[in-house]
Formats: C-alpha cells, structure tokens, sequence
C-alpha cells in the first residue's frame, strides 16, 4: 500500500447526495463537505497513566448559497433519513438571512491545474500503533527525562503521546471535488525542577510528523526536556539595554505569526492591517524572504487545494523584504477588488543564510539568545508590539546566564528592517518552518 489511500465511498456519496438536495430545496449554490477524525491521547505523569483519550467524530458541513444569502451548517447525524429534513430546515433558515451578494463560490477557473504529487499526507501503517506501543513510548520519554545529569532537581515529568487520523470529502455544484487523508503523531515532555531560590522553571521538548517514523524519538524528547528545564534554573533579569536578539528556530513562529496575521485579506478589508497598501513596498530587511509552499513532501500545511477547493501553489510574500502578496480569499477579495491567491497558509519557505545557530550565536558576540515568548501582544492594526520573553545571554559570542521576565517592545515594520542573518536550520515541526532570526538593535526591558 503507498501513502496515497482513498477516502471511504460512503462519504462521498453523502457529500454528492446533500449538494443535489440542497439545490433541489433551493440553494444556487452548494459546498459539501464530510469528515471522520479520530484522535487518540495517553498522558503519562510521574511513572503512571494519567488520562486516555480516544474519540471519532464524524459530520456533514454546507456552505448554502440562497437568493443572496449565506449559511454555513454542519451536523454529526449521518443517517440516511436525518439529511434532507435538516437540509431543508437549513435552506429555509438561509432565507431569512440578510443578503450578502458577495457571497459565492470561487471561479471554477480556480480549481484548475491541481497539483498530482503524491505529499504524503497519510502513513499507510496507522493502525499498527497499539495501545501498548503508546503507553511504551510515554514510559520512555520519562526514564530519558529522568536519566539526564541533574535529574535529582525533578519535582514532576508530565509525557503525551498522540495521534490523529482523518479522512475528509469535499465538493461543490460548480465542479469542485476533492480528497484527502491526514494523519500525524506526536510525542511531547514537561518537565518541572526545584530552583535554589525556590522557583519552578518548567520547560519541554516534542517531536512530531505526519508519519510513525518521524516522531519516534521518546528519548531524545525526554532528555531534552530535562536539558532545557535544568538550564532554567537561576534566571534572572538583565539590565534594560538595545541589544542584539538572535530567536530559536522553534521559537520564531510567534513572532512570524504576528507578521503574517496582517496579511490575509479580511485585515485589510477591516483596516486591521499595518500592510495594508504596502505591497510593492520595502518592509523588512533584503534578507527577508518567504513564500508560503504548499507542496511540501510531509508538510505539516502542505496541500493540493485549500479549504475553498483553490488549486495550491507557492505564493510569494516577501522578495527581498518587499512585500510581494496577500493572502486572498474569495469573499474579502470581492470585498477589497482583489483576485483571491488563498485565504490561509500552508508551509513557510525562508531565504536560508548559510550559518548554523550556533554560528550567528558566536557572530553576534554579545546579545541576548530568545527560546521562548510568554504573554506580550502584537497590534495587527499598528504593528506595535510588547512581549514577555526567556532565554540567555551571549557573552563574547557564547552562551552564558538565563534570563527571563524580560520585555521586548518596538514596531513589527522597523523590527523586520533590523533584521540582520538568517540561519540555515529551519524548524520542521510546524508550518512556519522558522530558521534562527537574528535582529539588531532591539529594546530589551529588564531592571
């Protein structure tokens, strides 16, 4: 059997099905999607089980396009008797509503050329994981947790293993059909130790993919969880200071994610947005590169369509700090007069430097090394931004003293013009896909 599975028959006439009754009650225009997730869970606390979950679902959604009105609905009640009544009662329900003209379907022109590669969304072997093969694996990430250097520290060491399978049918009455299956798993530890002065650093690690074999590291997510709480202990604050800021790769996506916000269609339409009209502008440093690639084997965002049957394809969204797209959908396009591109992301690609973290670490000689953000916020609409802060000191270009309880606050479109190396290391296990970022001249609030 390859990665590549079909998605049960019975979805798809179900689908197939509720679109023809719901023209047949009234609606022009119909999208039906039907879905099945099962996702199972074991946490595993101080050398016994502590929960199991496990749950299906499974549900029909309808986007209903009636005389000018829209509804979206869903249900779990998949009988065969329970779907036209709940149908009709739902195209009737959409009569009532306010009209909203610029409510339709994409062009069908858009569902064209459909990328046929095979990105492997699905591992094949899913049902060969036991209960008991999970239960091992939370064992394990514990006796590695508890095996490091330092361990007698440990007041607590919280594992979770997980994972998902889902199956899911679309299609729509103007040509739109399309499948897929995902699966991922997951293998995480919190581990929690005793500071002299009596604090609690708590810190952790995980490992996750779309396939058994990508994630099947219990020890090395064990050890590192104890490694990075134990180098917690004595943080202190550092004197307020501009200073140079190099951000962990598996870091960096909070602060991406702020950037990226502002970019989808529905910011702009809502002057919501610090890039609103900017495209074609200079708006980050000429290191800043990052097109969103859907086509990414094993891709945590990857996709052959989006979630209105768009057919993928890498979007630019920044050249050389311009900015080159937004992230269109539909509905906010006709809003704004823009073409839709797609209305949510999938895969970030970076314009990779060619040092590794370290490397940029012993470059920026003195600064402070960010692993984590804790609370803060970023204004999409100004782009001011003030966020809590951990991680160490760079002295003479090497890791020194933890820090934490430290602010950094500025604005998202000076900070990306500050920005000054990009790592070769992207991080694989999200869809930011974030390298080490290292920025100059950033405000450090302290003591």
């Amino acid at each position: 059997m390859t990665s590549v599975e079909k998605v049960n028959e019975e979805f798809r006439a179900i689908a197939r099905a509720a679109v023809e009754t719901a023209k047949a009650a009234g609606a022009q225009e119909v999208a039906a999607r039907v879905s099945k997730v099962r996702e199972v869970g074991v946490q595993w606390r101080d050398g016994a089980i502590e929960q199991v979950t496990e749950s299906t679902t499974r549900g029909l959604s309808l986007s209903l396009y009636v005389d000018g009105r829209f509804a979206s609905v869903s249900t779990s009640d998949l009988r065969s008797d329970a779907i036209p009544p709940f149908i009709a009662d739902a195209v009737a329900m959409t009569r009532t509503l306010a009209p909203d003209p610029l409510r339709v379907l994409p062009d069908p022109a858009l569902y064209a050329d459909r990328p046929a590669m095979d990105l492997q969304f699905a591992d094949p072997k899913y049902f060969d994981l036991t209960p008991a093969r999970r239960r091992r694996l939370a064992q394990e990430i514990e006796q590695a947790a508890r095996s490091v250097k330092g361990a007698d520290r440990i007041l607590s060491v919280t594992t979770s293993v997980g994972d998902s399978r889902s199956e899911t049918f679309r299609v729509t009455s103007n040509g739109f059909e399309g499948e897929r299956i995902d699966t991922s798993y997951g293998l995480s530890a919190s581990v929690t130790v005793q500071d002299d002065d009596g604090r609690r650093p708590e810190e952790g690690d995980s490992k996750s993919g779309r396939f058994a074999e990508d994630a099947a590291d219990p020890v090395g997510v064990g050890e590192s969880s104890t490694q990075r709480a134990l180098s917690r202990l004595g943080s202190t604050k550092a004197a307020s200071k501009v200073m140079t800021m190099v951000i962990d790769n598996r870091t960096g996506g909070r602060l991406v994610g702020a950037l990226l916000g502002p970019l989808a269609a529905s910011a702009l339409q809502q002057r919501r947005s610090f890039l609103e009209g900017r495209a074609g502008q200079q708006v980050g440093s000429p290191l800043l590169g990052i097109t969103d690639d859907p086509l990414i084997v094993k891709g945590f965002g990857s996709r052959h369509f989006d979630g209105e049957g768009i057919s993928a394809k890498a979007l630019s969204l920044f050249e050389n700090g311009v900015l080159a797209n937004y992230y269109v959908d539909t509905y906010y396009g006709k809003k704004i007069s823009m073409a839709p591109t797609t209305g949510t992301t999938s895969n970030l690609s970076w314009r990779l430097g060619a040092k590794s973290e370290a490397e940029l670490i012993a470059d920026a000689r003195d600064g402070v090394f960010v692993t984590g953000f804790l609370g803060g916020n970023s204004n999409g609409t100004t782009g001011d931004y003030s966020l809590g802060i951990q991680g160490f000191m760079i002295r003479n270009g090497a890791i020194a003293e933890p820090v934490a309880e430290m602010n950094i606050s500025g604005n998202q479109l000076e900070l990306w013009k500050r920005l000054v190396a990009v790592g070769n290391d992207p991080y694989l296990y999200s869809t930011a896909r974030t390298p080490t970022l290292v920025f100059e001249g950033v405000s450090f609030a302290g003591v």
